[in-house]
């Protein structure tokens, strides 16, 4: 038999390109597809598992979550394509804010929202909830939510990532528009209260010390006196004047 040295040869080197072609290819699937399983939504990777991370809405369901105030009523708040909104127009449910059914003190909570452009909402914080103080905002500090067309944003103490009515942000960082989801956090150990939107830092408070006391003292809330004092309660969404929608919502305990 005449065997065709180069015809081996080329027939060799076109399975081995072949092969290594398909295995370098189904490592980059695999690659890709490990990378898309990590950034679903509503989902702890490894890293955040390791590092305590839980997640208080599973993209499902409103577990561990109930009406404020109402826990035995049906919220208005629901579950739409993995997100967690409110319609406050639904009929045939228990309109109010959402909370936690714990109450939390020193953590790190991280969320993703975004908001009609003249949307309004907030997330509260340190809420304490009995017959005393039937309201959120009557005792939590609130994450101001805005849209990027409300009127609140030209109010220097009502921007979005301030503690609504407060001061002005450390650092100027706008929501997005345009149905992009924004990041927001807040950080909370001892007392001392920091608020980032975007990467930024935009609001810190030590809620022990004698400036915010002195500051409640003379604010709109001067007639609650449980406003701002605990550092450990529930957290709260707001059901106020628009639909509003949030995913990632993780916390870690500090």
């Amino acid at each position: 038999m005449v065997v065709n040295v180069r015809q081996c040869v080329s027939v060799t080197l076109s399975v081995l390109l072949f092969t290594s072609f398909t295995v370098s290819g189904n490592d980059k699937q695999s690659a890709t597809s490990a990378s898309v399983a990590a950034e679903k939504p509503n989902t702890l990777n490894e890293a955040e598992k390791n590092a305590g991370w839980t997640l208080l809405f599973d993209g499902k369901s409103t577990l561990g979550w109930h009406t404020f105030q109402q826990p035995e009523g049906t919220p208005s708040w629901k579950v739409v394509d993995g997100t967690l909104t409110v319609d406050p127009g639904a009929s045939g449910v228990q309109h109010g804010d959402l909370a936690t059914d714990k109450a939390y003190e020193n953590y790190e909570l991280k969320f993703e929202w975004k908001s009609p452009e003249n949307g309004n909402s907030g997330v509260f914080i340190n809420v304490q909830e009995d017959a005393e103080h039937p309201i959120a905002w009557q005792t939590g500090l609130e994450y101001q939510l805005l849209g990027v067309a409300h009127a609140d944003n030209d109010d220097s103490a009502k921007k979005t990532g301030e503690i609504f009515g407060y001061t002005s942000q450390i650092a100027t960082s706008p929501a997005h528009g345009d149905g992009q989801w924004n990041q927001s956090s807040i950080r909370q150990t001892d007392g001392k209260v920091e608020f980032y939107l975007n990467g930024n830092l935009t609001t810190r408070v030590d809620i022990y010390s004698e400036q915010w006391k002195n500051w409640v003292a003379t604010s709109r809330f001067k007639d609650f006196p449980a406003f701002g004092a605990s550092a450990k309660g529930h957290i709260v969404l707001q059901e106020w004047t628009s639909t509003i929608y949030f995913r990632n919502m993780k916390l870690r305990t500090l």
